[in-house]
């Protein structure tokens, strides 16, 4: 059972897809405060279909975009703005994507198919693809062999959910509490929702989330304890430490 805390005027089928009215930025982009199992998170629901989701890495500067306020300084001079975003996978000292990365088309960084140290290296891991007109969780072996046309794709781990079950290292009474961050996406890819924390949960808990909560059947966890959120609608832009891979909406201003 969920529960809404958003001010917004709020309309829930199913606890799935929002519908907010009445908010201070007109965008397609929903986002919403929620209670799973007395867990607190927002939630940012997101149609592939019509939203401009794109993944931010490096500024016109040649520097690492790394906070939200720059890249929406960036849009303003193109009449656009940023109406969501979140932090979108690990990344090394220098910012740079520890794994698969591709913006606009071109390859950054190769995928990484072994496992390896941290939560990235926990197989399976996935890869969050952003195609023509759908976005999709795919694990990162069947990545591999299917290779879909990906405009925009990150890589990140662990996987959260794997086609309905939750990823299998997951422990039901972990004691590893972290604020995190993660990407779910429904079986046709023209539902994808962005999920935060707003307390510290465990991987289990947070897997369930998307699983159980907003009935996702693949999701990716994105990051932990640098999980940051960019939402107007709720009057929210998370400051902190600088960002590698970031993913967005871009609205123009005039909208």
């Amino acid at each position: 059972m969920c529960v809404v805390t958003s001010k917004a005027k709020t309309t829930l089928a199913a606890c799935g897809l929002f519908a907010l009215s009445g908010l201070a930025v007109q965008a397609d982009v929903t986002c919403a405060e929620r209670v799973f199992d007395g867990l607190a998170y927002t939630a940012c629901e997101v149609d592939p279909r019509v939203d401009d989701l794109r993944l931010f890495l490096d500024a016109p500067s040649g520097e690492k975009y790394g906070q939200f306020s720059t890249i929406e300084g960036a849009l303003a001079e193109q009449g656009k703005t940023l109406t969501f975003g979140m932090n979108a996978g690990m990344y090394h000292d220098d910012r740079s994507p520890v794994g698969h990365y591709v913006e606009d088309g071109t390859e950054i960084m190769r995928v990484i198919p072994n496992a390896g140290p941290g939560n990235f290296g926990l197989l399976p891991n996935g890869i969050f693809c952003i195609g023509d007109g759908r976005a999709d969780v795919i694990e990162t072996l069947a990545y591999e062999a299917e290779r879909p046309n990906c405009r925009y794709a990150t890589q990140s781990g662990p996987m959260l959910v794997i086609d309905g079950d939750l990823h299998p290292r997951f422990l039901e009474d972990s004691d590893s509490r972290y604020i995190r961050n993660g990407v779910g996406t429904s079986e046709d890819g023209t539902r994808v929702v962005f999920v935060i924390s707003d307390q510290s949960v465990t991987f289990h808990e947070f897997g369930r989330i998307f699983r159980d909560d907003l009935g996702l059947p693949n999701a990716l966890f994105l990051d932990g304890s640098i999980s940051r959120l960019h939402a107007p609608q709720l009057n929210r832009s998370d400051f902190g430490r600088w960002m590698g891979p970031i993913v967005g909406v871009v609205t123009p201003l005039d909208r």
